[in-house]
């Protein structure tokens, strides 16, 4: 690792849109930064921020960052990352969208943190990918973007593209892409800097799994579970559940009352109210439409049971989520 002998560093492009996370935007450049701090000498990487009008951007907690340029031309051997977090959609405007279809022709490596995905999306960019973006922002982006393959992983990499779900993730994949360009002894030495000794793989789930977090032990009742989960849009009835795990109805019945305190048709309904939740806040999909995405048959049943969980109407949810999913200057 000679000074002498080293190549130009590598470079990189952060867009921040307007709401984006300071956590994961933290993550990923720290990694490129300490990298530089190697006791080699030698500069590794170089970057610049980028806004699309060359102003500060405020994170989503209202921190100010300030950038280097605007919408400028990038160097093909550049880059790009596409930093995102709430109200991605009001910052995907169509210079945004245009720019980055125009740079990604350039044949250069790009990505995105969290909801940075859904600007790739939008700016079809990502159709037929593997991508993940947040947990948050799975179900509304599988619901509006059918095309995106999405996966439940810290970050996702499909040839040149790939993308990560934000916040400590990021730093994952930008330990990932370090050892990469330079081998696993800078990587390591890196995340020994960032206190942070075992970089989770790309395929590492990113929340943890219904056993520890429900405190389930029992494998039927963690299958009935995960056929809930995986069948939300349909709805199964409890006793084809039952059938399908080998139990009784009765059987089942305990099993929920066990170990959640709860029935197997309160417990599903629950799932499928938070999915409703999620896509009401981060779409602009219709009350009816979440009510058929979440498998309600009845708008009135849908609208009662929303707001006896919640407390308010779902029509009062909904306000809220257009700006996310709607990006500025779009039909």
């Amino acid at each position: 690792m000679s000074v002498e002998s080293d190549p130009l560093p590598r470079s990189y492009a952060f867009l921040l849109i307007p709401g984006f996370s300071t956590l994961g935007f933290a993550c990923a450049l720290d990694c490129l930064s300490l990298a530089n701090h190697h006791p080699s000498g030698r500069r590794f990487y170089s970057w610049r921020l980028l806004s699309e009008k060359g102003q500060p951007v405020a994170a989503y907690n209202g921190v100010q960052v300030n950038v280097d340029a605007g919408l400028v031309e990038l160097d093909r051997r550049e880059t790009l990352i596409v930093c995102a977090g709430e109200n991605a959609g009001a910052g995907s405007s169509r210079a945004v969208l245009d720019w980055l279809r125009r740079q990604t022709r350039k044949g250069m490596d790009f990505g995105a943190l969290s909801s940075g995905t859904y600007t790739l999306a939008l700016a079809g960019l990502i159709g037929g990918k593997r991508v993940t973006t947040h947990w948050e922002y799975k179900t509304a982006l599988t619901e509006m973007l059918p095309d995106v393959i999405m996966q439940d992983t810290l970050y996702s990499v499909d040839g040149r593209i790939f993308t990560s779900a934000g916040g400590a993730a990021s730093m994952d994949m930008m330990l990932h892409r370090v050892q990469a360009d330079y081998g696993e002894d800078l990587a390591a030495w890196v995340a020994d800097q960032m206190v942070y000794s075992l970089p989770r793989p790309e395929n590492h789930a990113q929340r943890r799994s219904l056993q520890p977090r429900a405190d389930v032990r029992n494998p039927k009742l963690l299958l009935a579970l995960q056929l809930m989960q995986a069948n939300l849009e349909e709805p199964l009835r409890p006793d084809e559940i039952a059938e399908l795990v080998k139990l009784s109805s009765r059987q089942l019945e305990r099993l929920f009352a066990r170990y959640l305190n709860t029935s197997p048709k309160r417990y599903y309904l629950q799932l499928r109210l938070e999915k409703a939740r999620h896509l009401l806040r981060q779409t602009g999909l219709s009350v009816t439409e979440v009510c058929v995405a979440c498998g309600f048959r009845s708008l009135s049943h849908f609208s009662k049971s929303y707001r006896a969980t919640f407390g308010i109407p779902p029509g009062a949810q909904s306000v809220d989520g257009k700006a996310f999913w709607q990006p500025s200057g779009q039909t």
